[in-house]
């Protein structure tokens, strides 16, 4: 079956946390990817989403005067510090489930408290996806069955009085 570490994104891409909003939403829009891990070294001290950058700049709305730039804000002063991590032997239920659970986009994976990956919520859709495949390719399909639908929808065979009570209803 599934395991986190058939599933992870091992490329993981990461910020310091000197590293200011403006670099990390280029980060995220070159890579597609909405989760950074904030590492200072090979530790992880905190976790940037792409809302997290979204809700600490300013709207274009705003004064130009007044705006606070993306550029003037540091990942560290807006990052997660408290980071919800799942170890690479851990099961991929249990992950799903706290991912859900938590209402969270990811997990960073550790291993000897060494960040080796990256497990998300879009992980997890192409798992439900490989599955749907599986069950759907186990299925029979309907040209093999020997039915004719069309005539499914004559009902005339059906004595209504079988089904209804003394009076004529419909019996419940």
């Amino acid at each position: 079956m599934f395991s986190i570490e058939a599933i992870m994104s091992t490329n993981v891409i990461t910020v310091p946390p000197t590293a200011t909003l403006a670099e990390a939403r280029t980060l995220m829009h070159d890579n597609r990817i909405h989760h950074l891990p904030v590492t200072e070294g090979k530790k992880l001290v905190g976790l940037l989403t792409l809302t997290d950058v979204l809700a600490a700049t300013d709207s274009f709305l705003r004064d130009e005067r007044n705006r606070i730039h993306a550029n003037e804000i540091l990942v560290g002063d807006v990052m997660v510090h408290d980071v919800a991590t799942v170890n690479v032997s851990a099961s991929l239920r249990q992950a799903a489930l706290f991912i859900e659970k938590h209402k969270i986009g990811c997990l960073p994976v550790m291993q000897n408290d060494k960040l080796v990956g990256i497990i998300t919520d879009t992980d997890f859709v192409a798992v439900a996806i490989n599955l749907l495949e599986q069950i759907e390719s186990t299925e029979p399909l309907d040209d093999e069955f020997d039915v004719d639908f069309d005539d499914l929808d004559d009902f005339n065979d059906i004595d209504v009085e079988d089904f209804s009570d003394d009076d004529g209803r419909l019996a419940s």
